[in-house]
């Protein structure tokens, strides 16, 4: 029997941010007692913050090939039962306005907090408990019950769901308590990194790149066979922007990277054009039409030199456009947890039902969001995991096992 000082309940959920408090709202809308420790102050910390304040909540162009993961099929079944469409649903019937800012990325008109607000009126409206500033102490089960002892008490139910999200951004309350609880359940871990995170350069790239903190360009970003096409941001560190952000999940220390400077022209053709037209213009002028005018003299100082265009032969030509086709970037390493928006790795998925999310090794446990092995691209595909692993995990664990 559980403890009887313990409060009990149908089903626990450790983590009230998206994945948990999504998974709680499902679970208590079919009638089950659901409590949410929250081990901060208040609920959907990430969610606030995301987006610029306005949330990137979900990607209407979501996708398994979105995420990344040593099982990648893993993500498919919650997918496929829990659409973007269907949070669209829940808040359009909230009224809250949002627009599509671009590539399927739907962010609110206003702000995040009306994300947070909905889940916990949600939550409200089924009569699901939640506790914040309640600090996990330690979890254990019985042969009937998991007892879990917080700051605030002592907790029982049948069903635990584990919620409490990754090591990235610490700041934001960040523990790693769910991969600890994972182990003590005899669950592997897929070792952890930081992903969706700044990279950094060091000695003579970051010395050659460091004064132009502050420019941005389109690029085509390459890893391998990996590449993402967005903005790339100097920092005063080394390199961030939406390009390198995703292309930083791929990286690992000691990869080549390239960024092909150009990526909606045809540079070889561009070059061509511009010899036969405009053979007196010095090549400086000439990129500056094309990339930022710091960067565009950087290139020229450092590589390509900048002589009027009649005087580059072909040989020089050609090896300006492969330059600019592959401007090769020597990365140090990432930012690191502290500013990564996601952590990679986690609990690995062969422990796990990809369809309920429940435990192989416990049932009535279970694991959602951030905290398994799954990650999604930036632009709101990890809140659509977030919703959709929830929904899995709180249908399944309102049923009988």
């Amino acid at each position: 029997m559980a403890d009887r000082q313990a409060s009990v309940y149908d089903i626990v959920v450790l983590g009230g941010g998206a994945a948990g408090l999504m998974s709680a709202l499902t679970a208590g809308r079919l009638g089950r007692r659901v409590l949410v420790v929250e081990h901060a102050e208040r609920c959907g910390k990430k969610i606030l913050m995301s987006g610029g304040g306005r949330c990137n909540f979900t990607n209407t162009g979501t996708t398994p090939a979105q995420f990344l993961s040593a099982n990648p099929h893993f993500c498919k079944s919650a997918l496929a039962k829990f659409k973007p469409t269907d949070f669209i649903d829940m808040v359009d019937a909230h009224g809250i306005r949002w627009h599509e800012k671009e590539l399927g990325q739907l962010f609110c008109d206003i702000s995040s907090k009306q994300i947070v607000a909905m889940l916990l009126e949600e939550c409200a409206a089924a009569n699901v408990e939640i506790r914040t500033g309640c600090s996990i102490e330690s979890v254990t089960h019985n042969t009937v019950a998991f007892a879990i002892a917080t700051s605030q008490g002592h907790f029982a139910s049948e069903r635990l769901i584990v919620a409490t999200g990754g090591l990235s951004i610490p700041r934001m309350g960040a523990t790693g308590i769910g991969y600890r609880i994972a182990e003590s359940f005899n669950h592997r871990l897929v070792p952890t990194r930081a992903g969706l995170v700044p990279l950094t350069l060091s000695g003579k790239p970051l010395e050659q790149l460091a004064d132009l903190a502050g420019v941005s360009l389109p690029v085509e970003l390459h890893c391998g066979r990996q590449s993402f096409t967005n903005a790339m941001l100097i920092t005063h560190r080394g390199l961030s922007g939406p390009s390198v952000l995703q292309i930083s999940s791929y990286w690992r220390e000691g990869q080549a990277l390239t960024a092909n400077l150009l990526p909606d022209h045809n540079i070889n053709d561009l070059l061509a054009q511009w010899r036969a037209t405009r053979p007196d213009a010095h090549m400086q002028t000439l990129l500056s039409e094309v990339i930022p005018k710091r960067f565009a003299q950087r290139l020229c100082e450092l590589s390509i030199g900048n002589a009027p265009i009649k005087q580059f032969g072909a040989k020089q030509l050609s090896d300006t456009a492969s330059l600019l086709a592959a401007w090769p970037i020597v990365a140090s390493g990432t930012e690191g947890y502290r500013t990564a928006e996601v952590t990679l790795g986690g609990v690995a998925t062969d422990g796990l039902s990809s369809a309920t999310m429940m435990s192989k090794h416990l049932p009535g446990l279970y694991f959602i969001g951030e905290v398994i092995d799954v990650t999604g691209w930036l632009g709101g595909y990890n809140f659509q995991w977030a919703w959709a692993s929830g929904h899995a995990a709180g249908t399944a664990a309102a049923l009988p096992l």
